[in-house]
């Protein structure tokens, strides 16, 4: 932790400017939303919160390289931050609650860059969570003001809670049907969406979560706070971390239940 307690405190700080930027046009009746080539609306508070970040990287960690949702990679180096300015943008441009901005440090490693700090803020809920590579996964107002996350003990489906996003990308993917089969294994299942269900595993309020399809910047952060809360994160071919292109999140007692229901092809 202490490694990267420097960086843990510049990404909280990252944050702090971040909601400000983002919480001051929510909700605002001249918010101007565009649409991206992939069909994904992308608004002025987007592009904005994520200019701020990168302009506060720039200025503090020039040598570190930037991935970022909108403006893509910048520089080169071992040391990555990866930001998604607002994670659930949809939510964001019709006054739903429920985003977040994600910022996270990778390090360059076997298999590609691996988180080793994140922080998931999402101000117009008030909360806020992150973790640090060896140091734990806590969640509150600031990091002398926190309480630390443990992921659930529920060990049998029947009485697991699910989270998922949507089924479109299931059908697409060809696995429906094993989504529908876990649906109906398990006692609880709702559609939370985008970053909260695996803020949600990490916390133990959810024990399993999934999504089809993902980029990087969505998962980096997730991925560290959920492990670092003692859980498993990997991408649904079972390879850990953030870079499968979708991601499966469990207390890590139901991984291997919950990615051989998502893997059926029938």
């Amino acid at each position: 932790m202490a490694d990267y307690l420097d960086d843990l405190r510049f990404a909280h700080v990252l944050a702090d400017a971040a909601d400000a930027t983002t919480m001051a046009r929510f909700k605002a009746l001249d918010l101007k939303v565009e649409t991206k080539p992939d069909m994904t609306p992308v608004s002025e508070a987007d592009k904005a919160a994520e200019e701020l970040i990168r302009g506060q990287l720039q200025r503090a960690r020039p040598r570190d390289a930037i991935l970022g949702e909108e403006y893509g990679v910048e520089g080169t180096g071992p040391r990555r931050w990866v930001i998604d300015p607002i994670d659930g943008t949809k939510n964001y441009v019709r006054g739903v609650p429920v985003w977040a901005t994600l910022i996270s440090l990778t390090e360059a490693a076997e298999g590609g860059y691996q988180p080793v700090v994140g922080v998931v803020s999402a101000p117009a809920l008030g909360r806020r969570w992150w973790a640090a590579k060896g140091g734990g996964a806590f969640t509150g107002r600031s990091l002398s003001s926190a309480s630390r996350l443990h992921v659930s003990r529920v060990a049998e489906l029947p009485d697991a809670s699910f989270a998922y996003s949507s089924l479109n990308g299931w059908e697409d993917r060809g696995q429906l049907n094993g989504f529908l089969d876990l649906t109906r294994e398990v006692w609880r299942t709702r559609a939370y969406g985008d970053f909260w269900p695996y803020m949600m595993v990490a916390e133990g309020s959810v024990d399993i979560c999934a999504e089809p399809e993902l980029s990087l910047w969505d998962m980096a952060a997730n991925a560290i706070i959920v492990t670092e809360a003692g859980g498993s994160f990997t991408g649904l071919d079972g390879r850990p971390g953030p870079h499968s292109g979708n991601a499966a999140a469990s207390n890590g007692l139901l991984h291997d239940e919950l990615l051989g229901y998502l893997n059926q092809r029938y």
